[in-house]
């Protein structure tokens, strides 16, 4: 019988013990053992479709999450590729945890087959890891349909492979899938193998929603019967196809779970998994648990889009907690609020995991958005009342032509600046021109001519790209690098187009969105024109300037 709950133990004390309560004065210290923070990311998270890891991003995430502080990173299933059992012995030499566990994955032995046969067993038992988790079958039917043996054999499969590996020194945890549908078909089997998992040894019973569709009522009631009937330390594992995962885990950890598993950022097969960086943040800040060191916390949105980073994802703004909209304000009634106290429309402070309050500028803005944002610029624009006006109605205008600056906040502070105090120019156009050809071989190729005006002096540059619009940036870069050399530094890392309006075809207004970067930082720039290219000029030129006014370059005092 596991140690830390024991037979006798209810349900309320358990969670009593547990959980926490709201608003605790003096919180416990911390103990990564009294609710295990379990990761599945590096083997379950990578069942989501396009996602690919190779053995060395596998440990580059698995760093990143050592770094936030987890309790326990599972690596994979060491008997069942390659790849896995690589990342394995790898990560005796190469991955030096400070604080988490590595757990090897895999299932209980085979159906008449003696554990001490089965190879997939043995690679748990040779993989390098302190703690094992196994995988078994909680559903009757699963056990006659899929696995093709009896009952009375899965049991069996489960008592032997848990023993061996405990009396092999490892601590293990077994997954039991399908626990929720198989409760409800047949209750007495699905708490039978939880007994029989814990009294083999097993350390915590981890109760799976693999199929994805239970609703929290549900699963506080499950948990708590299993608690009560079977006294096993237990855990949670949900999938998100009921949008429900995240409620879920916090749910059955409230009816007396200590150990949840998730993956980063919700990865995983179908709909995903619980995102575990909401559960930990729902856990801290909702009902004052610390599973995270002092000031872990605060890692929750670096190391989320560290992760994306690594994965080759693209960071959904979003999420809960993480995401740049998590905390982003756009109507006008709400930046009203919030210009008197964030707290009235922000559930916590976005600080607490390491985020920040947005303003969004848009149609809807008022100017209470509009003195918002010029604060994040460092502008003190509450005696501007007239600017403000004239910015809100240009916002406005704009915005029905097709603008939308809420996706490009580096042009709308150059609108700003131009009503306010004046915006700072650093050159003058003369003209652009740009020819796409197309030569006999099939090759096309596109030519720009940029003539510019800076600080007394014609520039004039052509350049050739991979398409008009590169063309057009390598020209106008070209023109400008003598008076500002640090345009070197600039790329433009994504362009992006948008048709307004389709009635009109060919002949609709198009929207350009530029990314820019140098380096430090990213910004966006935006240009909308019925000419895709005269639109991509507006998104560039915006771009070059916000960009040098971050380098902090002198402003041509004669530029128009």
């Amino acid at each position: 019988m596991p140690h830390d709950v024991p037979a006798t133990t209810s349900p309320a004390s358990v969670g009593a013990r547990s959980a926490g309560a709201v608003g605790e004065e003096h919180a416990p210290a911390f103990d990564r053992e009294s609710l295990h923070i379990y990761d599945t990311t590096l083997r379950d998270g990578t069942q989501q479709e396009g996602l690919s890891l190779s053995v060395a991003d596998k440990l580059v995430v698995a760093r990143h999450l050592d770094e936030l502080g987890v309790g326990f990173i599972e690596g994979g299933w060491p008997g069942s590729n390659p790849k896995d059992a690589e990342f394995f012995r790898r990560a005796r030499t190469e991955l030096d945890l400070r604080g988490a566990l590595l757990t090897a994955f895999g299932s209980t032995r085979r159906a008449s087959k003696a554990v001490g046969d089965d190879p997939q067993v043995a690679a748990l038992r040779d993989a390098g890891t302190a703690v094992v988790c196994l995988v078994a079958k909680a559903d009757r039917r699963h056990v006659e349909r899929a696995l093709r043996t009896t009952p009375a054999e899965n049991l069996a499969m489960i008592r032997d492979t848990v023993r061996y590996l405990t009396a092999e020194g490892k601590r293990v945890f077994v997954d039991a899938e399908h626990f929720f549908d198989g409760h409800r078909a047949d209750a007495d089997y699905a708490l039978e193998m939880v007994r029989t998992a814990a009294e083999a040894g097993a350390e915590v019973v981890v109760l799976c929603d693999t199929n994805g569709g239970m609703l929290p009522t549900r699963i506080g009631d499950v948990v708590a019967t299993a608690l009560e009937s079977t006294g096993a330390r237990l855990g949670i594992h949900c999938h998100d196809d009921a949008a429900c995962a995240v409620a879920n885990s916090l749910v059955a950890i409230e009816a007396g779970a200590t150990h949840v598993q998730g993956t980063a950022n919700g990865y995983g097969e179908r709909c995903g998994n619980a995102n575990l960086f909401s559960v930990i943040a729902g856990l801290e800040t909702k009902l004052g648990r610390r599973v995270l060191p002092d000031g872990r916390l605060r890692e929750l949105v670096r190391v989320s889009h560290a992760i994306d980073e690594v994965t080759n994802s693209a960071p959904n703004s979003s999420r809960p907690y993480v995401g740049a909209s998590a905390f982003a304000h756009k109507a006008g009634l709400h930046a009203s609020a919030v210009k008197v106290d964030p707290d009235m429309y922000q559930h916590i402070d976005p600080a607490e995991v390491g985020n920040d309050m947005r303003m969004l500028v848009s149609e809807l803005a008022g100017r209470a958005t509009l003195e918002l944002k010029g604060r994040e610029m460092g502008l003190d624009l509450s005696g501007e009342r007239e600017a403000l006006g004239r910015v809100l109605e240009l916002v406005k205008d704009r915005e029905a032509a097709g603008y939308s600056y809420e996706a490009a906040e580096a042009s709308f502070e150059l609108v700003l600046l131009d009503e306010v105090s004046g915006r700072e120019r650093y050159f003058t156009l003369e003209s652009w021109r740009v020819i796409v050809e197309q030569r006999a071989g099939g090759e096309v190729v596109s030519e720009a001519t940029v003539k510019v005006h800076s600080h007394g002096e014609r520039h004039v540059s052509t350049a050739e790209g991979n398409g008009p619009v590169n063309a057009l940036d390598t020209a106008l870069r070209a023109a400008l690098e003598k008076a500002y050399p640090g345009l070197a530094d600039l790329d433009l890392v994504d362009y992006k187009v948008r048709i307004l309006d389709g009635r009109h075809g060919t002949g609709a207004v198009t929207r350009v969105l530029v990314e820019t970067s140098d380096g430090r930082g990213r910004w966006d720039t935006i240009g909308v024109d019925e000419n895709i290219i005269a639109a991509s000029w507006v998104a560039l030129q915006d771009a070059v300037t916000y960009g040098l006014r971050r380098q902090g370059e002198r402003p041509d005092p004669d530029a128009v």
